[in-house]
């Protein structure tokens, strides 16, 4: 992998102490070079260096430097996880000039091993490009299973791919790729999405709730919404978009709402997907440290990626 960066242990900072209080002590530097087999319960921290989708998607670039931003707020977090429990980080794949389609070719094979290997892949992008090439590296570790997508998000990022793939193509193109395209969408903004990607959605049978509809106060509905979803399905990846969150919450994007959802919705999806046994990789995207007031959106970046680790250990 010529776009490879290994894991920079200089942005994971923090409190020090003597006995692993803090993550930026307990995460490990890793190598997709000469790869072991993870032992045991192990993540793996992938960050998607590139924003060239989004430019082509007419959005504001920036997200290249996502996931160091997000390894920066995670470092100083609290560790109440056992040594059996391993963080490791694996650095970047960078997008080098225009290359799009190598980096998101280069994305799905590191998945792809990560996973062979016995790791949970957590990407950090970057933009949602990213999704392509992350599913195309499950689909190549578990080529019998039936994989199921679910994206919280306010885009359907379903867009026909004109002249080259973007930030709102990826699941479209994943489309084109399935058989048996599954692929539920949870934040939809009515005003965020065309007639013709409404038209698309139903086409392709997608199950989405919108962004009022997606809340805590409605929980019965979501999970009723995602278990009738998972029962079809063997394997679930999930896809979190700081663009679906409120922009008052997630400034930092590069598409930013003021009328997404809320952490707590999220959070708790997060908890239902991890304990189901069925999740098998996840990432998240569009994080846009250029327009972070007070790293808010990293912040909140770093809390997902923590809950999902600490529900993963459940």
């Amino acid at each position: 992998m010529k776009n490879y960066r290994p894991s920079n242990p200089e942005l994971w900072q923090g409190r020090v102490s003597k006995a692993q209080l803090y993550l930026h002590e307990k995460v490990e530097a890793a190598s997709l070079i000469d790869l072991r087999n993870a032992e045991g319960n192990e993540v793996a921290l992938l960050g998607y260096c590139c924003d060239i989708g989004v430019k082509r998607n007419q959005g504001r670039t920036g997200a290249v430097e996502g996931p160091d931003a997000i390894r920066k707020m995670m470092g100083g977090l609290s560790n109440h996880w056992d040594p059996s429990f391993k963080i490791n980080d694996f650095g970047n794949l960078v997008c080098d000039g225009n290359g799009l389609e190598t980096q998101q070719n280069e994305t799905a094979d590191a998945v792809s091993v990560l996973l062979t290997k016995g790791y949970f892949p957590i990407v950090m992008g970057g933009g949602h490009d990213l999704a392509y090439g992350h599913f195309k590296g499950i689909r190549k570790a578990f080529v019998e299973k039936s994989i199921g997508i679910i994206n919280l998000d306010a885009h359907f990022d379903l867009r026909e791919v004109g002249l080259h793939g973007t930030s709102g193509t990826p699941f479209w193109e994943i489309a084109q790729d399935e058989t048996d395209f599954q692929y539920c969408c949870l934040g939809i903004q009515k005003a965020s999405n065309d007639r013709k990607l409404f038209q698309t959605a139903k086409k392709l049978k997608v199950i989405h709730l919108s962004n009022t509809e997606f809340t805590l106060s409605n929980w019965s509905m979501v999970q009723e919404s995602l278990q009738r979803f998972m029962d079809t399905i063997d394997l679930v990846y999930l896809s979190i978009d700081l663009d679906g969150f409120c922009s008052s919450i997630a400034p930092g994007v590069s598409a930013p709402s003021p009328l997404g959802f809320q952490p707590d919705v999220a959070l708790k999806t997060i908890a239902l997907l991890a304990q189901s046994q069925k999740l098998v990789s996840a990432d998240i995207v569009e994080l846009n440290p250029r327009y972070d007031h007070d790293n808010a959106t990293a912040r909140l970046a770093s809390r997902l990626i923590y809950k999902l680790m600490e529900e993963l250990k459940l």
